[in-house]
C-alpha cells in the first residue's frame, strides 16, 4: 500500500487509542468487522470514503479531524511546527498548551492598554 493508506491507519490507531477505544469497540460503533479495522489501521487496506466516514463517525470525530495531519506541508512554517509538536501529545497536554498561549495573549494584550 502507499505511505498515504499506512499514515491514514496510523492516524485512525492514534485517534482509536486517544479515546480509549479497542479494535472490537471501534468495529462495533463503525459497523464494521474488527478485521478490517486492524487491516486499516496497518495501512493494508485501500478503505473506502464510506468506511472512513463511517470510522470518523464511530471515533466521534468529523472526517477533517480525521485527515489532519496526513499529509502536512512541505515548508514547515511556525504554524506548522506547533502543529507538529501537539500532534501526539494528549488531550490534557494540549489543552494547557493552548491556556498557556492564550494566557500569554491576554498578557501581551494588557500590556498596551
Amino acid at each position: 500500500m502507499t505511505e498515504l493508506v499506512k499514515r491514514l491507519g496510523n492516524r485512525i490507531r492514534f485517534l482509536r487509542k486517544e479515546k480509549g477505544m479497542s479494535q472490537e469497540q471501534l468495529g462495533e460503533l463503525s459497523g464494521l468487522h474488527t478485521n478490517y479495522v486492524g487491516q486499516v489501521e496497518r495501512g493494508e487496506k485501500n478503505v473506502t470514503v464510506e468506511s472512513l466516514e463511517k470510522i470518523a463517525k464511530g471515533l466521534g470525530v468529523s472526517m477533517e479531524d480525521l485527515f489532519r495531519h496526513i499529509d502536512p506541508s512541505p515548508q514547515p512554517d511556525e504554524l506548522r511546527q506547533l502543529v507538529d509538536l501537539l500532534t501526539e501529545r494528549s488531550k490534557h497536554d494540549r489543552a494547557l498548551a493552548l491556556k498557556l498561549v492564550k494566557s500569554v495573549f491576554e498578557w501581551e494584550q494588557e500590556k498596551y492598554q
